[in-house]
């Protein structure tokens, strides 16, 4: 019967004028107090989570009996209602949802170089969970060749309606298991979901397999609930967003455009503008070694292009591996002292080598300033360790010149000269991020973030021609690809981005502004799209990580956040 009454009343409200996006009156400070008291309630509907809220809180009391008599209620009123039915998505669905991503991060997402994304099993896996909960929670499904998963709650009328697409990937970044040790030593499994210390361990607990979890569960919610709803939600899991990017574009040629979409892959509160992704990626073919000393025989560094990882090393093939590894440990200590002290250099010696390793803080490449970046520093101390501990040269050592003439510790841009900022989304930056080498020779990947304020065209060229000049002096021959996108700025109009806004801000007690990205989502190059959480401004943001988790807090918040922001996005009368 409630959920005929929720019906009665939101249509009633949906036939008046539009009106402006309005502030819910609850409180951060009384909506977590309501969360607390119910917190071990057993309710099996929002009618009975109501009738106990009436009695905890008599100031909402009014607004209750309002609506369970269907009487007309105000904007303000039908927003805090919306409130309490996030609250009770919260109160209700937390520790179910909670081992749902327990399930989703057990499958390892990430890319298998040799099997296409779209076939490769743990995909089919996790599509099949999906499936599987959303007929469970009443939604449809649908996998669209493998690149995208469709979850969708269909508005009214189904044939007729706008459609908002909520965004969120189930690939993930690779992950070192041997690097996930916690500060006491605790080893970690990246895929197995663990819970320590009121945080969630996992590799997608934070990007952004939390993503999928908020939003489905909050779609249960609704569909249980029965709100009429002005358009359609969907529910689009891509595949590709961590690698090629390619799911999305083969979902859109193939299916409708969607009137809005929102990003749960970024920042609280509304993010309007996203820096442009680029990749440089720099090849030197293998040569033999000539000269004398040690010969560099192997670098390691990052799993992939867009995180910096943890640790990278070198290994040395020398007559003298405990002579040597005692002078790049000492030369190790020195050059820490004069770079920071916020990073690690041991020299190991083994049988007919020395592996050095260099220990740094893993980070998102998107904000490199939050880590301490290993492959920069082991290149740049092999390059000062050469004038003590000789090396020979070959097609290693070309790597490490060009990374230290023209990158070297710095992360701006500046060194090659093509560094500059924006007043609104920040600075440039170029992180080295990931080295492969193989019998053909070595890769090396810089990745770029670049705010508006410059042609993009004109600063492909630029960089192009710095490095062809750095190589016609260096007489090192180079071979590169370079590729950046646009990057992407809206103007935030429309009712629909002030309800965004409001209950961002409400929720969470941030100040009502908008905000930009340094990370790019797969909504950048889609209209009407922004970011709606699911990362707390001003807090390191942990995917790409080693040791990646998500708060217990944070995560229940969001499910209640998304909850009401589904909810109020679906029945605002016009967008």
């Amino acid at each position: 019967m409630l959920k005929v009454l929720f019906s009665f009343v939101l249509v009633f409200l949906l036939s008046a004028s539009a009106l402006p996006a309005v502030a819910a009156n609850l409180t951060r400070t009384e909506s977590d107090t309501l969360v607390q008291q119910l917190s071990d309630h057993d309710f099996q509907s929002f009618a009975e989570f109501l009738s106990q809220v009436s009695v905890l809180n008599p100031e909402l009391a009014g607004i209750i009996s309002a609506y369970q008599s269907s009487q007309a209620m105000t904007a303000d009123q039908q927003a805090e209602l919306l409130r309490l039915l996030g609250i009770y998505a919260r109160v209700r669905y937390a520790e179910e949802a909670q081992q749902v991503l327990a399930e989703l991060v057990a499958i390892p997402t990430f890319l298998d170089e040799s099997v296409a994304q779209y076939d490769n099993p743990a995909f089919h896996q996790i599509a099949a969970r999906l499936e599987a909960l959303a007929e469970e929670f009443g939604l449809s499904f649908r996998n669209v060749d493998n690149r995208i998963y469709e979850i969708t709650l269909p508005g009214a009328p189904v044939d007729n309606t706008e459609l908002v697409a909520l965004h969120a990937h189930a690939d993930v970044v690779p992950a070192n298991a041997t690097d996930w040790i916690l500060d006491d030593g605790t080893q970690l499994n990246p895929f197995t979901l663990t819970e320590l210390d009121g945080r969630l361990y996992g590799r997608g607990a934070e990007d952004n397999k939390n993503g999928i979890v908020a939003v489905m569960y909050a779609m249960r919610v609704i569909a249980q609930e029965q709100l009429p709803l002005q358009r359609t939600l969907r529910l689009l899991v891509d595949t590709t967003e961590e690698t090629t990017g390619e799911a999305m574009p083969y979902y859109l040629e193939r299916n409708p455009l969607p009137d809005f979409n929102i990003a749960l892959d970024g920042g609280y509160p509304v993010i309007i503008a996203e820096k442009g992704y680029g990749t440089l990626l720099a090849r030197f073919p293998y040569r033999s070694a000539i000269g004398e000393g040690a010969e560099l025989i192997h670098l390691t560094g990052g799993l992939a292009g867009n995180q910096i990882p943890g640790a990278a090393t070198a290994v040395l093939l020398t007559s003298d591996p405990v002579e040597a590894a005692a002078r790049l440990e000492q030369l190790g200590a020195n050059y820490v002292m004069l770079n920071g002290s916020d990073f690690a250099i041991t020299a190991t010696a083994l049988a007919d080598r020395v592996e050095v390793r260099v220990t740094g803080v893993s980070a998102h490449s998107s904000e490199p300033w939050t880590g301490v970046n290993p492959v920069a520093r082991l290149l740049d101390f092999l390059y000062e360790s050469g004038h003590v501990v000789y090396m020979k040269d070959n097609h290693l050592v070309d790597a490490i010149l060009y990374a230290v003439s023209n990158f070297g510790l710095d992360y701006t841009g500046r060194q090659l000269g093509i560094g500059f900022s924006d007043d609104f989304m920040g600075p440039l930056t170029a992180s080295l991020t990931y080295v492969k080498v193989d019998n053909t020779g070595m890769e090396l990947i810089t990745n770029l973030r670049v705010p508006k304020g410059r042609d993009i065209g004109e600063l492909k060229q630029e960089i192009l021609d710095r490095l062809a000049e750095w190589s016609a002096m260096s007489n090192l021959p180079l071979d590169l690809e370079l590729d950046i996108a646009e990057p992407m700025f809206r103007n935030p109009e429309g009712q629909w981005i002030q309800t965004l806004l409001d209950v961002a801000t409400e929720n969470l007690n941030l100040p009502r502004e908008f905000m930009s990205s340094d990370g790019a989502t797969s909504i950048h190059d889609l209209p009407n799209g922004v970011q709606f959480g699911l990362a707390m401004p001003g807090i390191k943001y942990t995917g790409h990580t080693d040791n990646e988790f998500k708060t217990v807090e944070q995560f229940q918040l969001d499910l209640q956040i998304v909850t009401e922001m589904l909810a109020r996005i679906g029945t605002l009368e016009a967008m």
